[in-house]
């Protein structure tokens, strides 16, 4: 089935702040399990940063499920079931199975079952243990004497079979023969996507803030489309300023076509000289996409930001301003686009009242908000939903639990900080930590934060800790991983620890396609801190110097620089050093380092002999290194990471590629190989990223331990050799925007590991590639294939002379490929992609193509499939069984996508795709929404509506209002649902609308008949109820059965406004009802409602009805057969959309996704509902 959705997977259009206390709930028997794989799971899952439910209880009491389990499963977004031996001897195990797929089908949640070390057909066909726990659960009751109690065992027995048979039917994963570590993985890489906690902002779990969420949407919502809107969140650090505008942001950012969050902006600003730049691109990019260009400068950035601003409606957030510089850099403008929302966070309120944003030629609206610290009892909540994942205190933990919210103040992250520190330990641990929380001195956040980090049990995580804090905030989660433990620190259980004391939390970066480590300001402050604290007084007595200040002082005075482990320096952070050339740093004083494993120099002048660089480095990184090559006396034997980005290098180790070249240079190779091997022998990351000087890359088989290859923005690369094949650990190979490689690798398809290829940007669509044959040069376009079985010594044959493609073998074990931004059309793809039988991840964002090409169809692992910002793509037809997931939006104003079409037999699948993607007057998604022109619809289809006579409408236009443009469009045919509607300008209905009534309802009884009844026309007038009024949008109709208790709400797709021109617009609707939902005598009625905070003025004039019957004529062709084949109308299969007995809500956004945009699948979510 394919769905669309909302927000998240189960997310309902409820506003609670808590509808989902927990990411995953486990449901497992702990007798098979609990000590082995599912505590192994849990752990990666909270290592993971998702947050799950697991049973401290191991014995069963009762015959009835614990209220606290069924909270907890009722409060979850997925779950996840281990199906073991004795799973179904456990009654709780099988009545937590029936309430999570009962969960599944009301609320279209997550359900992953995992069958462990059991076979699907036994839990499906109740086999082998299986069948032997229901024959004791029959036998049992059987033997109950009570016919209550036996009659209730009945109907339980009834239910559990009927379950695990229905969850053997989910898509599911099978321990047998697997690796636990990698099913484990799996697992958790299954939860990251189908919740999209990897590819956008997680939700944050708000408790207390209720109030302050209503005020920010309601700001939000405030329907005003002359003015700019700007808010300022205030109050101290800590307090929740950014997870509110978090919270707010990914609920109601896909309500604007263009948005942005640019979060840690201080703090980004602070760590760099010229941090600004960065954080005005990435402010640039979000909201200028897919335009990019190249900028060097400040003030360049801050004209180009205000001209955006000027023509977007958008939703931009500010997150963490502290001076006018920062505001004035990124929104001086002289005005913003009507309709536009800026929310800023900020600890000093005074910022933005005389700022130069707001005094522009027509003055935005300004509110502000104060954000005070929690009452007592939310804090309580909070800090119990920590320590006890409820929202009271466990018996004999009331007193200590009051004692620790008092102590809090209020503060929310010291009340979480706490709870994870606490949860889980005992009473004595409890006191004994409140007693050390009293003796220490300071503001209650400051304490808790270093509680936090002294209840660390090992050193090793401590100086794990520090050594984030101090130089990897913000990069690769597994970069850090492998640098640290060269340097014998142990990442695996650290990471998780550090992650349990809310220490330190991980974020997807979805343009590098990693996983960053991140630090709340306050303890990334904290640890710094603490490392400076080694030697308050004497800085050079330090074992990690991270201050750009002091390494440079303790540089030049050469202090106490045998005890330093860690030291990072950018000399951008000291321009007056550089300006007046004392900025050059002598290598000797390094020679006395014998301790340092971690060295930053970036943008550092350095003179003398590289030889006297620390023999025990793991990690050297050197942005902006001067020289053209790399010293050949720099000592690497024990170097694990060389970063050496934004640098002048022209080439890197030695090219074989070329015969000439390896013959003028054999001396050389012959007496440095054995050198360079030993000195590159511990090599896993290589990163030159953004070297644009580098033209040649080679040597890989000096380095046969490289795991990640990183390229990014070589721009001057034309040769990478390929004895890359020789690096035979190599997992990710990025080398996004390498736009001139002129080969590229075809040894690169015999590498057996590789898991990632990024080739974003690389112009794999314009590059010619020369391939010499017996008579000439012959100009091939190149392309990307996938025969591994072609070596580089294979002459290509059989080349068509008007189109030769060039092609490359892939590796067999990508997991992921990025072919983004390479102007490869459809026609441009190699034939079968079949062989990467391993992929699963698909980008092919930002290519012209035009369909779906027919490569992707054969891959047979697919899961994931992204096509952001193909401006020229028409139509998606069939994609592969296996998709789980695709995306499709599109920031162009001119769309052009006109069809989608899944095959029937496809699974659960997931669709993101926006309005602005799809072709104004004609566009189909197949089984969910239909739009065409009205003078396109065949006259057998009007006719079989009843419509007829609607002559007046050919030629006829309408304008609308969408994402702040003004257009005119034909009168268009939308179908949806089983209903048929169109809308037009004036008051003018059809004449064969018989039955009328003055105002925003009509009740009728249904007319007796000798046919039957094929549904009935609702046709309403709709006006402006203010002259000043210039638009208006599309309302809510209610159609209610009251004969036979059935109602159906529907809230329209078409979701722009219309200008009215005369003040009034005509709805016709044609909805398709059967015998079984309308009978002779049923009475109706059918109500307009508006959302009264959008629409406050709006006035339905005029209601009317008439009926459409069957002719009789059961030999003819039913016109509306195709329209009928449609899952989800009325009459077909609505259980995703019931929210009661007898009512649904007709909306796309209900439908079971993780995301979705909005814009395209729903008017509003606020529509007033039927009382």
């Amino acid at each position: 089935m394919v769905v669309l959705s909302d927000l998240s997977e189960g997310s309902s259009s409820s506003s609670s702040i808590q509808c989902h206390r927990y990411d995953v709930f486990l449901s497992f028997r702990g007798l098979d399990t609990r000590h082995s794989f599912t505590n192994h799971l849990y752990n990666a899952l909270v290592h993971a940063n998702i947050t799950t439910f697991l049973d401290d209880e191991e014995i069963e009491t009762g015959e009835d499920l614990k209220p606290e389990l069924e909270s907890a499963i009722k409060a979850s977004r997925a779950y996840v079931i281990v199906l073991s031996k004795h799973y179904a001897t456990s009654r709780w195990c099988l009545d937590e199975l029936v309430l999570i797929l009962e969960q599944r089908r009301t609320s279209n949640l997550v359900v992953i079952p995992i069958f462990y070390h059991v076979a699907p057909t036994d839990v499906m066909k109740k086999e082998s243990s299986f069948g032997d726990a229901m024959t004791k659960h029959r036998r049992m009751m059987e033997a109950e004497t009570n016919a209550d109690k036996r009659s209730k065992w009945a109907q339980k027995i009834d239910l559990w079979n009927k379950a695990l048979s229905e969850v053997v039917d989910l898509k599911g994963m099978v321990a047998n023969g697997r690796l636990e570590v990698e099913l484990i993985d799996e697992i958790v890489n299954e939860i990251f996507r189908r919740l999209h906690i990897s590819s956008r902002m997680p939700l944050p779990h708000l408790i207390g803030m209720e109030n302050s969420v209503k005020f920010v949407t309601s700001w939000l919502k405030d329907a005003s489309l002359h003015t700019t809107n700007i808010l300022t969140l205030f109050g101290f650090g800590g307090i929740g300023k950014t997870s509110l505008a978090k919270y707010v942001y990914v609920l109601h950012s896909h309500e604007f076509a263009t948005s942005g969050f640019i979060e840690d902006i201080t703090r980004r600003c602070d760590e760099k000289s010229n941090g600004m730049f960065d954080v005005q691109k990435q402010l640039y990019d979000d909201i200028s996409k897919p335009i990019s260009v190249e900028v060097h400068d400040n003030s360049l950035y801050t004209s180009m930001i205000a001209n955006v601003l000027a023509k977007k409606k958008m939703f931009l957030v500010l997150d963490d301003i502290s001076t006018l510089t920062q505001l004035d850099s990124l929104l001086r403008s002289e005005g913003f686009h009507a309709g536009t929302k800026i929310l800023i966070t900020t600890k000093d309120s005074w910022l933005t009242k005389s700022c130069a944003l707001f005094k522009t030629n027509i003055k935005p609206k300004h509110a502000m908000y104060k954000l005070k610290g929690l009452s007592e009892i939310d804090s309580q909540k909070l800090l119990c939903f920590h320590a006890f994942m409820c929202n009271d205190p466990k018996e004999g933990y009331e007193e200590m639990s009051k004692e620790l919210v008092k102590y809090c103040e209020g503060h929310p992250m010291a009340l979480e900080v706490l709870g994870k520190c606490l949860h889980n330990r005992d009473l004595i641990y409890w006191k004994g930590y409140i007693k050390g929380l009293k003796k220490e001195n300071g503001p209650p956040i400051s304490n808790v934060l270093r509680m936090s980090f002294d209840s660390l049990l090992f050193k090793n995580d401590k100086d794990l800790f520090k050594h984030i804090a101090c130089f990897f905030v913000g990069m690769d989660k597994d970069v850090t991983k492998t640098i640290l433990e060269a340097c014998d620190i142990d990442t695996r259980s650290g990471f998780t620890n550090l992650i349990d004391k809310c220490l330190l939390s991980l974020r997807w970066n979805n343009e590098l396609m990693n996983i960053e480590l991140i630090m709340h300001q306050l303890v990334q402050e904290m640890g710094r801190f603490l490392a400076r604290k080694e030697a308050l007084d004497n800085p050079w007595e330090q074992s990690r110097l991270w201050c750009h200040e002091e390494s440079l002082k303790m540089l030049k005075e050469k202090k106490g620089i045998e005890n330093v482990l860690g030291l990072a320096l950018d000399m951008r952070m000291h321009e007056k050093e550089t300006l007046n050339g004392s900025s050059a740093l002598k290598t000797n004083v390094l020679s006395k380092m014998d301790r340092l494993m971690l060295l930053q120099l970036n943008y550092v002048q350095i003179t003398g002999s590289y030889k006297n660089f620390p023999k025990e480095l793991r990690w050297l990184c050197m942005h902006g290194f001067p020289l053209k090559s790399i010293p050949s006396d720099l000592p690497m034997e024990n170097l694990v990471a060389l970063d050496m980005s934004y640098s002048n290098i022209e080439s890197f180790g030695i090219c074989y590629s070329y015969p000439q070249r390896l013959h003028k240079r054999l001396k050389q190779l012959i007496g440095s190989c054995s050198k360079e091997k030993r000195l590159l022998g511990s090599l896993k990351i290589l990163n030159l990223s953004f070297c644009e000087q580098l033209h040649t890359l080679g040597g890989f088989s000096h380095f046969p331990k490289l795991e990640r290859l990183i390229l990014r923005g070589c721009i001057g690369l034309l040769e990478v050799c390929e004895s890359i094949d020789q690096c035979v650990e190599l997992v990710l190979i990025d080398m996004s925007y390498c736009n001139k490689l002129e080969k590229l690798l075809r040894s690169i398809g015999l590498l057996k590991k590789v898991k990632t290829l990024l080739l974003k940007g690389c112009s794999l669509g314009e590059s010619q590639i020369k391939i010499r044959d017996t008579n000439s040069m012959i100009q091939l376009k190149s392309s990307i294939g996938t025969n591994t079985k072609t070596s580089s010594s294979v002459v290509l044959e059989a080349i068509p002379s008007d189109l030769k493609f060039f092609t490359i073998p892939l590796p067999r074990s990508l997991v992921r490929l990025s072919l983004a931004d390479n102007n490869l059309s459809t026609e441009s793809f190699p034939v079968d992609f079949s062989c990467l039988v391993m992929l699963k991840e698909l980008y092919l964002d930002y290519n012209p193509i035009v369909s779906l090409p027919s490569c992707v169809r054969s891959l047979p692992m697919i899961e994931i499939l992204s096509m952001v910002n193909c401006n020229m793509l028409m139509s998606v037809e069939h994609p592969p069984h296996t998709l789980r997931f695709m995306q499709l939006y599109n920031d162009s104003n001119k769309p052009m996508l006109r069809k989608v079409v899944f095959d029937p037999e496809m699974s659960h699948f997931e669709l993101v795709i926006n309005r602005n993607l799809l072709a104004s007057s004609s566009f189909e998604i197949n089984g969910l929404v239909k739009i065409q022109s009205m003078e396109g619809v065949e006259e057998t289809v009007l006719r079989a509506l009843g419509w007829t006579k609607l002559d007046f409408l050919i030629g006829r236009r309408l304008g609308t209002y969408f994402d702040g443009r003004r257009e005119e469009s034909e009168i268009q045919m939308f179908y949806e649902f089983g209903i048929f509607s169109t809308i037009y300008g004036g008051e003018e209905m059809p004449n064969w609308i018989t039955e009328k009534s003055m105002g925003p309802s009509i009740s009728f009884t249904i007319p007796s008949s000798p046919n039957n009844l094929k549904g009935l026309n609702f046709c309403c007038v709709l006006t402006c109820g203010s002259i000043e009024d210039e638009f208006l949008g599309v309302p809510v109709i209610i159609t209610s059965n009251i004969t036979q208790n059935r109602t159906w709400i529907y809230e329209h797709y078409i979701d722009r406004l219309f200008n009215v021109g005369v003040k009034s617009l005509t709805l016709l609707s044609h909805w398709m009802f059967g015998i079984n939902e309308m009978e002779c005598g049923d009475k109706v009625t059918i109500a307009v409602t508006w959302n009264p905070l959008l629409f406050a003025n709006e006035v339905t004039k005029e209601c009317g009805v008439s009926f459409v019957y069957d002719d009789g004529d059961t030999d003819g062709e039913d016109a509306l057969s195709y329209y009928k084949s449609w899952n989800h109308i009325i009459g077909g299969d609505l259980t995703g959309f019931q929210v009661t007995t007898g009512e649904y809500i007709l909306n796309r956004s209900r439908m079971p996704l993780p995301y979705i945009d909005k814009n395209l699948l729903k008017y509003d979510n606020c529509m007033e509902k039927a009382p």
